[in-house]
């Protein structure tokens, strides 16, 4: 009783969601019936597709026709739709269906500007939206240039590591080098048998 409680909520949103997208609805009516399970970390979500296209909360006792594994610390990049995080999931079951759900999963679009316009106006919701992007970018934008002066830090200021270039030029001078003993080597063996 209590999981179906917890998993409520997130059915009423995927719904929501669904329902501004008529089409994603309709793809989903040809799956009638089958259930997908969601499993991250202690979060577990079973949901099952409706005759409208919409999805409600699944049984426990229901074998799920797809499984979604993916690790608690993925989700926030799932949300955030990098491409590799959805390499990352493990998707198992029915591979039409899962086929479908990955689709779903990468192109539905929770339009939150819409929603909060009706609660803040439609200005005030344009500028919390935008506000959001641009942390979001900054933190992005923020974290490459860290990376990287990381990476300049440890290469060039205080060696811990070796740069790419040399690594490269070091390589193939070590190339070189084994060549030059496998000649001297087989110039060797040639005058041994003489």
């Amino acid at each position: 009783m209590l999981e179906t409680a917890l998993q409520a909520p997130w059915t009423r949103l995927i719904n929501h969601i669904l329902r501004a997208t008529p089409r994603a609805m309709t793809r989903l009516q040809r799956f009638t019936g089958k259930t997908v399970a969601f499993k991250s970390g202690p979060f577990h979500l079973r949901l099952a597709v409706l005759a409208s296209g919409e999805v409600d909360v699944a049984s426990r006792e229901s074998t799920p026709d797809v499984t979604v594994t993916a690790p608690p610390i993925l989700l926030p990049r799932l949300a955030a739709r990098e491409e590799a995080a959805f390499k990352q999931a493990v998707f198992e079951g029915d591979a039409e269906f899962a086929a479908e759900i990955a689709f779903l999963a990468r192109n539905l679009e929770w339009d939150v500007e819409e929603d909060l316009s009706t609660v803040v106006g439609d200005i005030a919701a344009h500028r919390i939206v935008s506000t959001a992007k641009s942390l979001r970018a900054w933190r992005k934008d923020a974290t490459a240039r860290l990376g990287e002066n990381v990476r300049e830090y440890l290469t060039e200021e205080r060696p811990a590591l070796v740069p790419r270039r040399d690594m490269q030029e070091f390589l193939h001078e070590v190339d070189a080098v084994r060549d030059a003993v496998a000649r001297l080597e087989k110039r060797l063996a040639r005058q041994g048998s003489l």
